[in-house]
């Protein structure tokens, strides 16, 4: 009698547990928007989740979406302007959270002609992947 009701306080006990579930980490898709009014080529954005060329993006347009393994808030925006490299600089990833299978914007402007930097003003989340 005793094994039995050690049994059933067994099964009980692991019948109640659920595992947490987790949201997965992507895939996410990005697209860029050049806050500036110079038109940009040559983009290319790594999100630690890989490295995508988005191609051109005229003054104050969007580029399209392109899919990555996974995406952050922030991300290595690299960019040529008339010519030069322009670039957010590398992301420490550590700490931050992933956005999960989205449709983002990283809204992006010139923070310094002078050092070639540029920076995420904002990272808008669109829409949730279909």
């Amino acid at each position: 009698m005793k094994k039995i009701a050690f049994l059933l306080i067994i099964v009980s006990l692991f019948s109640g547990c659920k595992k947490q579930e987790f949201e997965p980490e992507g895939p996410t898709d990005v697209r860029v928007k050049n806050l500036s009014t110079l038109p940009w080529t040559n983009v290319i954005v790594n999100t630690s989740g890989g490295e995508h060329n988005l191609g051109d993006i005229a003054s104050q347009s969007n580029s399209g979406y392109v899919q990555f393994d996974k995406a952050y808030p922030f991300a290595e925006i690299t960019a040529t302007i008339n010519g030069l490299v322009y670039t957010t600089g590398p992301v420490n990833y550590f700490g931050q959270t992933y956005i999960g299978q989205m449709k983002i914007t990283y809204k992006v402007y010139i923070k310094s002609e002078a050092n070639r930097i540029l920076e995420i003003s904002e990272t808008v989340l669109d829409a949730a992947l279909e």
